[in-house]
């Protein structure tokens, strides 16, 4: 099984940081690789279940399924459903801790998934330093820092 991790800090209080990240439909809001999403059948994008369907900007389309979020511990849970990155059991969990100096945050995504043997390492480099640290850098940016 491959496995992805990546962190990062923002300066930013986690709350603002969490505002703008909890919304399982808001992708296109903050990550400049996502140029469209919806949730399928009209449900709340906090619904345990829902689903996103969004495309990238190269046209890709990712259709995730929301299987954990807490606003308390503030993370959310996805898994892919379908892709075409060529990946299987694939399951990710965004987390933000506040950093109380300086009122910053402190940011975590990982992933678990898999895929051909041939591939890891592709795979684990384009999303964690692709979509991962591109996430980041966006919100970095949107915040100042």
């Amino acid at each position: 099984m491959a496995k992805v991790y990546t962190s990062s800090v923002v300066n930013a209080p986690a709350a603002k940081v969490w505002a703008r990240v909890r919304d399982f439909n808001g992708l296109p809001t903050w990550h400049p690789g996502i140029a469209e999403s919806r949730i399928e059948n009209g449900e709340p994008a906090d619904k345990i279940g829902c689903i996103r369907d969004f495309r990238l900007r190269n046209g890709d389309r990712i259709r995730e399924q929301l299987l954990g979020l807490s606003d308390f511990d503030m993370f959310c849970t996805y898994s892919i459903l379908e892709s075409p990155m060529g990946v299987e059991n694939y399951v990710a969990t965004l987390r933000l801790t506040p950093v109380t100096d300086g009122q910053r945050t402190f940011l975590e995504w990982s992933a678990e998934f898999d895929c051909a043997p041939e591939r890891e390492a592709e795979l684990v480099g384009n999303i964690g330093n692709g979509v991962f640290q591109g996430g980041f850098d966006a919100l970095k940016r949107q915040f100042g820092g």
